[in-house]
């Protein structure tokens, strides 16, 4: 049980770019959890509304008005003056907001403004500021700045700009509050520091330096809490629609504001916290493959619950959804059909970006567009992605991958850190099934039996029934058989319910291998290993193998949400 945090009400935490953006968002979070105190950092100068902006919200109506403002001041009205103009009002309102919303949640909150950049300045202002409100006990650095292009267009007034906000700014706070009078240190870095991100270097970079600080304050000073927090992007904040559509053609999503300021509260109460926390789904670049001109094929396919019956038994609350597994195998057919002297042998970087469930929303026509990027004598490859149109036009993205076809199909791979006996978790799989801690129905009953678990790895006995062709529907087993295979992501299922009470469904896979057709009806074994898990996701390497180890399929780096709000929805399918 994670120990209560010793925040008290009269703490005073400084917060830099605290009064905009996500940073506010959890300034208002901590207010509500502990009605503690902030004084919040920023450049804008607070000033009170013009009346002519006052009340007024519609983008136009605010144009017209800055116009004719500028016009009567003697300024040139120019489309960039106006846009700075509203910006200013925007900023100040976010600004009022945010001290409002911090008194309503139950704390206080002061703003002044000041760069962190410029540390004379922000001197000055800090020791006003701890005149008048005391000792501060914690430092919250999420001031930042975006300046993205290709590094080849990078200005040096571009990596300042960055820098001087992230690494600058810390250094000039640090100046004017010693760790070593900070019970908190918490910065908020980001997972392109990690990961890295297109068009980011200065920004990586500087996000970089702020988890290698974390550790060296740590170090210094053990009695501070010193926490790095590596956020994804949030879908507040610098996230506009189309980064964040772009985000979901990359198979990267975004944190909803609740789940961020909920794990910031989460780690702060954890006294067994890392010093650097990743939050959200990763950012990982895939390696760019040398492009060649190659052909593009685009296949329609009409979807319905009536041509595939197998459906029937993969229902999540009230709805059919697509199983993974048919999504990979409707992939890897489709590329066979292009390649017939080839079988696909393995699917890398598979994606999740809006799975297809049979609801009132559903597209009925899908489209799976295959683009061969490589091509030699003993492997093809395609990148392959599945998409609908909505309403109006506009394409709706679900699934993304890139198979590999080979010729011939590599040699079996064997495994030998598995175990077959049973322990206190062994459990029958009929059980399984109907204590809804799996969903499916009779057709996709796989597991016979849980052998082992602990929180390290997930052993399962497995069998499937033949499923015959006319209940295959519009998902025939060829080289991939479906069936069978999504039998390996509901180990991982029964894992993540047994070790953190909470349903799960799949989000991504790195690297999807096939060795052997995975066959109905025979007595298989899947071994789930445990990488990584957090409330709200699990990350797991499965293989399914025999009793030997001959290894039929392997799945790497196979990424789940985890969900306690699925419980119900798990139980009502099986029942």
């Amino acid at each position: 049980m994670i120990d209560p945090s010793p925040i008290s009400a009269s703490a005073l935490f400084l917060v830099s770019g605290g009064a905009r953006g996500i940073t506010a968002e959890c300034v208002i979070a901590l207010a509500q959890r502990y009605g503690c105190r902030f004084l919040l950092l920023g450049r804008s100068v607070r000033q009170p509304e013009p009346a002519w902006a006052y009340g007024r919200d519609d983008d136009s109506e605010l144009k017209r008005r800055a116009a004719i403002e500028l016009q009567d001041r003697g300024v040139r009205p120019s489309p960039a003056e106006i846009q700075r103009t509203i910006a200013r009002i925007r900023g100040a309102r976010e600004i009022e907001r945010t001290l409002a919303a911090v008194v309503t949640a139950g704390g206080q909150a002061e703003y002044v403004a000041a760069d962190v950049s410029d540390g004379e300045q922000l001197a000055g202002v800090l020791s006003q500021a701890r005149q008048r409100l005391g000792r501060i006990s914690g430092l919250i650095h999420g001031a930042g700045a975006l300046a993205d292009k290709p590094i080849e267009r990078k200005t040096d007034f571009d990596f300042d700009r960055v820098y001087s906000s992230k690494v600058a700014g810390l250094q000039n706070l640090l100046s004017c509050l010693p760790a070593g009078e900070l019970q908190y240190l918490l910065l908020f870095a980001s997972a392109a520091g990690f990961f890295g991100n297109p068009g980011q270097t200065d920004y990586a970079l500087s996000n970089e330096i702020l988890n290698r600080v974390a550790d060296r304050v740590k170090r210094a000073h053990p009695a501070c809490k010193v926490v790095a927090f590596n956020w994804g992007p949030w879908e507040a904040g610098m996230v506009t629609p189309q980064l964040k559509q772009l985000f979901a053609e990359r198979g990267v999503g975004t944190i909803p504001v609740r789940a961020g300021t909920d794990a910031l509260i989460r780690v702060i109460e954890d006294p067994r916290s890392p010093l650097q926390v990743l939050v959200g789904s990763s950012m990982r670049i895939e390696p760019v493959r040398q492009r060649r001109p190659g052909r593009v094929a685009r296949l329609r396919r009409q979807l319905s619950l009536g041509a595939n019956p197998f459906l029937a038994d993969h229902v999540v609350g009230s709805y059919s959804v697509l199983p993974v597994a048919c999504v990979v195998g409707w992939m890897c057919n489709a590329a066979e059909q292009l390649q017939p002297a080839y079988h696909c042998s393995s699917v890398e970087s598979f994606r999740v970006l809006k799975g297809i469930v049979f609801d009132e929303s559903a597209a009925g026509s899908y489209v799976m567009q295959l683009t061969e990027v490589e091509s030699s004598e003993g492997a093809i490859v395609f990148e392959a992605l599945v998409s609908s149109e909505l309403p109006g036009g506009a394409q709706r993205y679900h699934y993304r991958g890139t198979i590999t076809l080979r010729r011939p199909m590599p040699a079996a791979d064997i495994f030998t850190n598995f175990d077959l006996r049973e322990d206190g978790n062994a459990t029958a799989g009929t059980n399984l099934y109907k204590q809804g801690i799996l969903f499916h129905g009779p057709a996709l009953q796989g597991i016979e039996r849980l052998l082992n678990a602990c929180e390290e790895r997930l052993t399962v006995r497995c069998r499937l029934p033949v499923l015959d062709e006319l209940n295959q529907g519009q998902f025939p087993v060829q080289t991939i058989n479906p069936y069978v295979g999504d039998v390996n992501f509901q180990a991982i299922v029964v894992w993540g319910r047994l070790f953190r009470n909470a349903a799960s469904l799949p989000l991504s896979c790195e690297m999807w291998e096939q060795f052997r057709p995975l066959p109905f009806d025979r007595t298989f074994y899947v071994t789930s290993e445990i990488r990584a898990a957090s409330e709200y996701q699990l990350l797991a390497d499965t293989t399914a193998h025999d009793e030997d180890g001959l290894v039929f399929a392997r799945a790497r780096g196979a990424a789940c949400t985890l969900s306690v709000a699925l419980n119900g929805k798990f139980v009502q399918a099986a029942t």
